[in-house]
């Protein structure tokens, strides 16, 4: 039987200001400390009235490459995986997010700067408690060039795989990556690694009219003689990258995990796929968790 812990929030304030990849629009988003058993919640300030919308899958908007949440009060927010990600595995339950436009900050293109910044106040306990959710059986969801597997962890930690392979005519080489996810680990082995695309797909993008503020330097873009005018944190950067999508996108179940997550090419669509069988697996085990859409 999985053990509660206490929830957690931050002490104070911290903030981050940046651009968004897709707007190029400058942004600050602000972390607030949040009540007990009020979960993780992004408000518009920008916006007449203030509209918010949790951070659940049951919010989430289907769009390509990124993802996306919204209400029907008229609250969006995009490109909120690594916001998510930093959240989860520093283990923060609560938080208010006060944004003043809808894409948060691409920096470079890594959860470095959402890490940093959280890290810059406390880690607080508060007076509630939640259960994190223990996968007990295999679960696999995709096909068979695209899927994603959960399944009971022998470490009883949350743990996360993700193989990249994009076949013999792509420069991003295969590659895996494979961490129990700690807020230390998170912190040195997952957030620093960067977005990526290919040099094909940088063109693209621009050529729609989108990220045509962003540079080399901004993310990792490979085209056919490897990595362009940049540099790698690690060999296998691009599959870090991939896992640490794995686990904010994971955060939008709601609850702590204890489980191994393996994806094998898989992307936002899969992953928010996984949050929400998790969530109804939740649920159908009365399991009992205070967040669910």
């Amino acid at each position: 039987m999985t053990c509660q812990r206490v929830e957690h929030t931050i002490e104070a304030a911290c903030q981050v200001t940046g651009r968004g990849y897709w707007s190029g629009q400058q942004v600050t988003v602000r972390f607030l400390p949040a009540d007990p058993g009020s979960g993780i919640r992004f408000v518009r300030t920008d916006l007449p009235g203030n509209p918010s919308v949790p951070g659940l899958v049951g919010f989430r908007q289907s769009m390509s490459l990124r993802t996306v949440l919204s209400s029907d009060g008229g609250a969006v927010v995009s490109m909120v995986e690594h916001l998510m990600a930093a959240l989860a595995a520093l283990q923060i339950d609560n938080c208010e997010i006060q944004v003043d436009a809808e894409e948060m900050p691409g920096m470079d293109g890594s959860a470095a700067a959402f890490v940093d910044a959280l890290n810059s106040t406390a880690r607080v306990e508060q007076s509630t408690t939640i259960r994190p959710y223990r996968v007990d059986r295999l679960l696999r969801i995709g096909s068979a060039s695209n899927w994603i597997e959960a399944s009971p962890s022998d470490s009883d930690r949350f743990e996360v795989e993700y193989r990249l392979d994009y076949g013999d005519d792509c420069p991003i080489r295969p590659q895996t990556a494979a961490f129990q996810v700690t807020p230390e680990s998170f912190a040195k082995e997952l957030a620093p690694a960067r977005t990526f695309v290919t040099a094909d797909q940088a063109k693209q993008l621009r050529a729609s009219g989108v990220a045509g503020h962003v540079t080399n330097q901004d993310l990792l873009i490979f085209d056919d003689h490897g990595l362009v005018e940049n540099s790698l944190h690690f060999e296998n950067e691009c599959a870090r990258h991939k896992a640490m999508d794995l686990v904010g996108d994971l955060a939008l179940a709601g609850f702590p995990l204890i489980g191994r997550f393996v994806s094998h090419r898989g992307g936002h669509e899969l992953n928010a796929s996984m949050a929400t069988q998790l969530q109804q697996l939740s649920c159908r085990s009365m399991h009992g968790s205070r967040k669910t859409a």
